[in-house]
């Protein structure tokens, strides 16, 4: 009994025995049990949460001056983590290299280069904070615990291979030692969270002893001024330098902090790919140009310079004098109420662009922007947090003074202002690229090469699906540089095709144009570009005043007589390093937004 082949051209149909039933197909084979890499995933997430609550508990210890807590038992604490860290992350890159040759899953969508450039800019500049605690040990050695020397040095040689690390191997999908490796992932977000909370703390001590001289100052003597951040009791043996060193270190905190938190979203996004399987998807690459944002940089350029300029001034002008201080929250709330306002017409107008096009949004799995949405919205609550408690103290407060009037609106327009720019955000990262035309799709099936020859090679899609006629010796004819397939009865001889392509085809500009060109720019998308530039330098003005000091919600006093000193200036270090994280990651989604648009 002969094969056949079918004469309809459906492709699943294939090869079949003439005279007989169809054979069936067999059942398809149950998916292979998840469970035990599941309980993986759980156990190694439980680990990572109980070194993340022991390294909280202890240094909040340290923090309320508990019996027996000091800051060496921390240092002693993050030391340990590290250590454990460097050491994985070693055995990790030499077993890697040790494997280079085999073929290994990526995720494209991970690990993106300019996510990369940041996170080392900031690692530079935690190093030179690094150095200014190493100085400052030095200088106080005799009265210092030795923890607070080891505590940089190792942080030092930690941030070094955490950043090649992150380099290298930002987007590896771990198919082997999973299980290992996930604890080994795991312990190293949470140990970059831990550091991250350390930096925050230290760093809210030094804004809360600046509150409380300026309340001392301002007329509240009910403050208690006990300082948390005094410099030891012995001489520095480095004349001169002692100072600069404790005083500037407190200006590189806010980098440091950026640092850890985005090396922790890396790494987590790391821990998710394990054991992942992934489609090979091919990875559009996007790269920033100005090309079409001038308008928006130009903007978002002036108001960088303007907040710098602000910054500069309220600092100086606050905790001088009541006079002095009240302009200066008068001159921040009118300046951020203009930005604010100017980015919510931003992003409306964004908003109403993307209904009128009304484009389908790529809905499949991505660990990395599930994590940045998640994000946008956690860290968000932070500042709605603190704009709503100043919206209640304005409305519970018996007496209002002038500048109060100022911080209503300034509170509304923080809660509608972020709102609007997560859907923005939000809906850009999901929108998905526009796809190259069919017609483009089939120039690139011919491609011409010194001037002579014809090379003439089928699509991915057509080797892929194994419809390529050149697998079966028929090649396609070219003619008026037009691709034509062979006819299927076998007329022609092989000779009349050879003397068809033997002769030089010069294939014409507007053959390939639509290749060559670039796509137009149409009037929505240039304002798509504008208004990304636009609010992505406005999210990097605005985390410059709240990253070093410029916090009005410390300043006016107005919340602290409604709610107490204590428990709003516990509220206020809770949510303000999520407010400044927001605006630091909004930055970073809307350069992607930016580069995609």
């Amino acid at each position: 009994m002969g094969l056949s082949k079918k004469s309809s051209p459906a492709p699943t149909e294939g090869w079949e025995l003439e005279g007989t039933a169809e054979i069936p197909k067999p059942p398809p084979s149950r998916p292979k049990s998840g469970y035990p890499q599941k309980n993986a995933e759980t156990l190694s997430s439980q680990y990572g949460l109980h070194l993340f609550l022991a390294g909280l508990l202890v240094m909040l210890a340290w923090a309320v001056h508990a019996v027996g807590a000091s800051k060496a038992a921390v240092f002693a604490y993050l030391i340990t983590l590290m250590l454990l860290q460097i050491l994985w992350m070693a055995w990790y890159i030499c077993r890697r290299n040790a494997q280079k040759r085999l073929i290994q899953g990526k995720d494209t969508h991970a690990g993106a280069r300019w996510l990369k450039c940041a996170i080392t800019l900031f690692a530079l500049i935690t190093l030179i904070m690094d150095s200014f605690k190493i100085g400052f040990f030095i200088g106080f050695s005799n009265c210092l615990s030795v923890t607070e020397g080891i505590f940089p040095v190792t942080h030092a040689v930690h941030t070094l291979l955490q950043v090649y690390f992150l380099w290298c191997h930002a987007k590896d999908i771990i198919q082997s030692f999973k299980t290992l490796e996930r604890f080994g992932v795991i312990h190293s977000v949470f140990t970059n969270l831990l550091l991250w909370t350390n930096g925050v703390l230290t760093e809210s001590k030094h804004q809360l002893n600046n509150h409380k001289e300026r309340l001392i100052t301002l007329g509240f003597r009910n403050i208690s001024i006990e300082l948390d951040d005094h410099e030891p009791n012995c001489n520095c043996s480095i004349q001169g330098l002692c100072s600069i060193f404790s005083q500037g270190v407190y200006y590189l905190y806010p980098f440091n902090i950026e640092y850890h938190i985005l090396a922790s979203t890396v790494l987590y996004v790391l821990w998710k790919n394990i054991g992942r399987n992934i489609e090979h998807v091919h990875q559009h690459k996007m790269a920033f140009k100005f090309q079409g944002k001038t308008m928006g940089t130009i903007l978002g350029l002036a108001v960088f310079i303007t907040t710098i300029a602000i910054v500069v001034v309220y600092l100086i002008q606050i905790g001088r004098s009541k006079i002095k201080s009240e302009s200066a929250l008068r001159m921040f709330y009118l300046y951020a109420i203009t930005v604010l306002t100017l980015m919510c017409v931003a992003g409306i107008v964004a908003l109403l662009i993307y209904r009128y096009e009304n484009k389908s949004l790529d809905v499949s799995k991505n660990p990395a922007r599930k994590l940045d949405a998640d994000l946008l919205v956690g860290t968000a609550s932070g500042s709605w947090l603190l704009s709503w408690g100043s919206i209640l103290a304005i409305i519970l407060a018996e007496t209002h003074p002038a500048y109060t009037w100022f911080n209503l609106p300034y509170s509304i327009l923080v809660i509608i202002e972020k709102y609007i720019q997560n859907l923005f955000i939000i809906e850009s990262i999901h929108r998905e690229h526009e796809k190259v035309n069919d017609d483009i799709k089939t120039l690139r099936i011919a491609t011409v090469s010194n001037g002579s020859t014809l090379s003439l090679a089928p699509s991915y899609k057509e080797i892929y699906n194994g419809t390529s006629g050149i697998d079966n010796g028929n090649l396609p004819q070219v003619v008026n540089r037009n691709c034509i397939l062979p006819e299927s009865n076998g007329s022609g001889s092989l000779d009349e095709e050879k003397s068809d392509t033997s002769a030089p085809v010069t294939p014409s500009t507007s053959d390939f144009s639509l290749n060559s060109k670039k796509r137009p720019i149409s009037n929505k998308r240039t304002i798509l570009m504008n208004i990304a530039a636009f609010l992505l330098l406005c999210n990097l003005s605005l985390w410059i005043p709240p990253a070093f000091g410029c916090r009005p919600e410390y300043d006016n006093g107005l919340e602290e007589m409604v709610f107490g000193f204590e428990p709003w200036i516990i509220v206020v270090n809770l949510a303000m390093p999520f407010s400044i994280f927001y605006r630091m990651h909004s930055a970073a989604a809307l350069f992607e937004v930016s580069c995609k648009t």
